[in-house]
């Protein structure tokens, strides 16, 4: 099947084709390192992971890489403010390094409980700053920047494209101008690449340069790191719509600039989620972390399959009661999963004509723009299905699972909790058999039957399991 996906950069819906099949480089924006990240961050690499699975359940060679921000990402997009984790070190007592450590640790933890396939590559900006350093130059011999005030400025007046991929046109570069927000820029839409001690005098992290000693700009930081592990050109591009108007756009201007010809084929961005109507943002100090929820009572799976039940570019609106359906809607699911493992012996089998319509549906609705919505309905239609059988339903299951990613493939087998007057069922039963009245037993057997549960007869003793 050809997967469809959402194209920022053409607002249309596009047939995904690789540069060189079937290898295919995804770059996914990774966090600033200063705080825990916030559900509604982990929300974008949960839509990031169900790309890569699909991806990968069409038989792509997927190279992943993300990159960690531990420094150059100022409190503003817009080069304004501090640096945040210079900011996080002074609130919290501990050095820059300390931060990002623990701040690293604690968003792998998250993505290791949200089941988040990681990243083949993890790439630490302080770790390539010779890396960034050489694409600035590039920059600088194409005439693409200039110095002000000692800082290394962008020249979007150089690139007649920029703007192309938040529509931002030239009406609006140029009204934008009248804005007075740094005085050694020409245009308040151009984008520091290097900055020295003439704007901060106490940046903790500063490198050597050609320019002085200083520190990168956030935006080439990902030019540089992407085009290092996945080449001048490569297919997919992700992150949160935020990114859209200022990083993502600066990103294609200093690369392409860079490069002289395209640089990312297909742009995928996931939509915010909005407590109050309002997207969650630690700068408006209205985050929820996952450590809060699992506080609260909540499986860190429970969000994710919260976030399954959207998709990803539109918004999902928060609250603890909509996740609270969420988490009893999976513990349903989970229960009924065991219950067909059970039955089915944890065994897959060919899939008869009705049982291979739920697996289309399911691979149509997955090609159509990761709509997750429609594959979870689909998964749930199967599972209640009586005319297809319980080897098939667990086939189903482990399928779509590998891309839902709620591991209910490894859903855990136990006899079920027996009321107290099945169990007497069950002991006058047994009683019938030793006593050989079979016509008692197989009659016990039907009652049981009519109460939602199979008997099984095995050298063991009798085994009952929930009919499903």
């Amino acid at each position: 099947m050809t997967l469809n996906v959402y194209n920022t950069l053409t607002r249309r819906l596009e047939e995904f084709f690789p540069i060189t099949p079937p290898k295919v480089g995804l770059y996914c924006c990774g966090p600033t390192v200063y705080n825990f990240a916030h559900i509604g961050n982990l929300r974008t690499y949960i839509f990031e992971d169900i790309l890569r699975r699909t991806l990968e359940y069409l038989n792509y060679k997927v190279t992943h890489v993300m990159n960690i921000t531990d420094v150059g990402h100022l409190t503003d997009d817009a080069d304004e403010g501090e640096d945040k984790i210079t900011r996080s070190a002074r609130e919290r007592k501990m050095s820059v390094w300390e931060i990002t450590e623990s701040f690293s640790a604690a968003f792998f933890r998250d993505l290791e409980e949200l089941h988040i396939l990681m990243p083949g590559i993890r790439c630490k900006a302080t770790d390539h700053i010779g890396d960034m350093i050489a694409l600035i130059l590039r920059l600088e011999e194409k005439g693409l920047t200039y110095t002000s005030g000692g800082n290394i400025y962008f020249d979007i007046g150089k690139l007649p494209g920029y703007g192309v991929l938040a529509l931002l046109d030239r009406q609006e570069l140029k009204a934008g101008a009248r804005i007075e927000v740094d005085q050694g820029k020409k245009n308040p839409h151009d984008f520091v690449l290097w900055f020295t001690r003439s704007k901060f005098d106490h940046q903790a992290m500063q490198w050597d340069s050609p320019w002085g000693k200083g520190y990168p700009g956030w935006h080439i930081e990902c030019s540089a790191m992407s085009m290092k592990y996945l080449g001048e050109e490569f297919d997919i591009h992700c992150g949160g719509i935020d990114h859209i108007p200022v990083h993502h756009t600066n990103e294609i201007a200093q690369s392409e600039g860079a490069t002289g010809h395209n640089w990312v084929r297909y742009w995928v961005h996931g939509e915010f989620l909005v407590m109050d109507k309002e997207k969650m943002a630690k700068s408006a100090g209205n985050f929820i972390t996952l450590e809060k929820i699992k506080q609260q009572g909540f499986e860190p799976l429970d969000y994710r399959y919260f976030c399954l039940g959207a998709h990803y570019r539109t918004q999902l609106q928060f609250s603890f009661e909509s996740l609270e359906a969420a988490k009893n809607a999976r513990a349903n699911l989970m229960e009924k999963a065991a219950a067909i493992k059970m039955e089915a012996r944890g065994e897959l089998s060919p899939l008869g004509t009705k049982a291979k319509k739920y697996l289309e549906e399911f691979r149509t609705h997955l090609c159509t723009d990761l709509n997750m919505p429609r594959v979870l309905s689909v998964l749930w239609n199967a599972v209640k299905d009586t005319a297809i059988t319980v080897r098939e339903k667990w086939t189903l299951i482990t399928e779509i699972d590998r891309i839902m990613g709620l591991k209910l493939s490894e859903v855990p087998v136990e006899e079920p909790e027996l009321p107290p007057e099945l169990k007497q069922l069950l002991a006058d039963r047994e009683k019938a058999r030793k006593e050989k009245n079979y016509e008692k037993a197989d009659e016990i057997r039907k009652q049981l039957a009519e109460k939602g549960f199979s008997l099984e007869d095995t050298s063991g003793g009798p085994k009952i399991r929930r009919i499903v």
